[in-house]
């Protein structure tokens, strides 16, 4: 089927359009799935922080489940759900680290606490004594000293090869658009509800 739009400008206007009307605290979720090193599927929500260079950026910490997960396989899938305007956007695609330098600017835009957070917790592991964790976090934040990105931290840049978008009908009669790369071409085919 003939391309009307790209799928990349395509997510950018249903993106800007939901961030205008949303009301909810964190806009930017989107539910990341890795392969589980157990052979299960993992799936949480994470910060999509921009679609850059034709990749969907996130960050967070390397050494965490989902690091190691990307590390072993670097086959991933996002999923948006957007409230006010009822779409979503599913997308399947391969991560790559994202630089050093971009990495650094994403963790400069973190407030104090949340990088504290970064540099004192091991995202994930068990613990003993949440407070104790907690006091360490607030004391380093009290420090008022500039934190350095740890060398754990950093991103991935998800280069989509699949994306399909759903618009939620009230007759179930669903509007599902599924886009394919193939080399460098979008191939887009009309999905049943």
């Amino acid at each position: 089927m003939k391309i009307k739009t790209h799928p990349l400008q395509l997510f950018s206007e249903w993106f800007q359009e939901e961030m205008t009307l949303t009301k909810v605290q964190i806009p930017s979720a989107v539910c990341l799935s890795t392969n589980g090193i157990d052979g299960f599927p993992n799936a949480r929500f994470v910060s999509f922080k921009e679609l850059r260079n034709d990749t969907f950026i996130i960050t967070g910490p390397l050494n965490s489940r989902k690091g190691v997960e990307i590390e072993s396989n670097a086959n991933v899938a996002l999923t948006f759900w957007w409230t006010e305007t009822e779409r979503q956007i599913r997308i399947q695609g391969v991560a790559t680290k994202i630089s050093e330098q971009l990495a650094d600017n994403y963790f400069n835009e973190r407030d104090a606490y949340s990088q504290a957070v970064s540099l004192i917790c091991e995202q994930g592991k068990e613990i003993d004594n949440l407070e104790l964790l907690e006091k360490q976090v607030a004391e380093r934040v009290a420090e008022k000293t500039k934190i350095t990105r740890p060398k754990n931290w950093g991103g991935f840049g998800i280069t989509p090869i699949r994306i399909e978008f759903m618009e939620f009908k009230k007759n179930r009669f669903h509007d599902r658009k599924h886009y394919q790369k193939d080399n460098d071409t979008w191939i887009l085919n009309q999905i049943q509800p």
